[in-house]
């Protein structure tokens, strides 16, 4: 069960481990783009190229998909970003149980955006877990887990790619070891639970009264979705990379600072924020001093 790209190496993986995967599940199709064309989701797409069988339902509740899933008497049920909530007369039908995959090392960072939050928190590493699902949000028994460093250079993007592969190889061992009986399902530590809620789109809009190194964390972790955003006058400016600068600069959070005219610093309320890379209202990602020559930001403006 599962959706995303995040979860197609751990679908290729359980092939290429010979376990038998008798039908996939996963998302709608959903319309997608200018045109509104229904796209299927990649799970979807790596399936059927497979020569997997597919169901794709819109709710769980229904009693013909719990039917479905009891006639294959299935050991397991291998969850990563699905997108449904299981119940537990759901999570009650494989033999073994339902094995999740977290892009966190749980009990830190539940929730639908561990990856990207990690990153805007400033860690210095996160991992894999796998545990047994409960009714709760990423709550249940931890069976393995892998540490994963975060490089100052990572984006969402970047780190979410490893981690997808990193989580393929720690289900191979789970499902091996677990179904062996050599990994003993260990009770996560709620006190220590951290939460990591999902992004809207608007939670890219960057807010300058931030130290400068904190912010060069959000745009790596907003990076590539929803992307971190500032606004000059009425246009939108996605900045892509960017770097701190031990500045200590006197004009107001978000202002543009008298440098070189190939450069864009941004005051901060501690430091500032060289731009590297930025999108404007063309829609095409540029080296900033590209940028500059077709769209000047001339020294003393204030970005919002």
């Amino acid at each position: 069960m599962g959706t995303p790209d995040f979860a197609v190496p751990t679908l290729q993986t359980l092939i290429q481990n010979g376990y038998n995967v008798p039908l996939v599940v996963t998302q709608p199709d959903r319309p997608k783009g200018r045109g509104r064309k229904r796209v299927a989701p990649p799970v979807k797409i790596k399936a059927l190229e497979l020569g997997l069988e597919v169901l794709q339902p819109s709710t769980l509740k229904d009693e013909r998909f719990r039917h479905q899933i009891r006639q294959l008497q299935p050991d397991f049920f291998v969850v990563l970003a699905f997108g449904h909530i299981l119940s537990e007369n759901i999570l009650q039908l494989p033999r073994l149980g339902t094995i999740n995959i977290h892009a966190s090392l749980l009990p830190k960072y539940r929730g639908p955006a561990p990856i990207q939050w990690a990153i805007i928190k400033g860690e210095s590493q996160t991992g894999i877990t796998t545990m047994l699902m409960d009714e709760g949000v990423d709550t249940g028994d931890i069976l393995l887990s892998q540490k994963e460093p975060i490089y100052p250079e990572d984006t969402a993007a970047t780190l979410h790619d490893r981690l997808a592969l990193r989580g393929a190889e720690l289900l191979a061992k789970t499902l091996h070891g677990y179904a062996a009986d050599r990994i003993k399902p260990i009770p996560q530590d709620h006190r220590k639970a951290t939460y990591a809620p999902l992004l809207k789109k608007q939670d890219g809009h960057i807010r300058w009264q931030k130290p400068a190194d904190e912010l060069v964390a959000f745009i790596r972790g907003m990076t590539p979705w929803p992307g971190a955003f500032t606004f000059h006058n009425k246009n939108r400016l996605k900045i892509l990379k960017a770097a701190p600068i031990p500045e200590n600069p006197t004009e107001a959070a978000g202002t543009i600072l008298k440098t070189f005219p190939d450069e864009l610093c941004v005051a901060t309320t501690k430091g500032a924020l060289s731009v590297i890379e930025i999108q404007g209202p063309s829609g095409k990602r540029l080296p900033i001093a590209e940028f500059l020559r077709g769209y000047p930001l001339p020294a003393g403006t204030l970005l919002k």
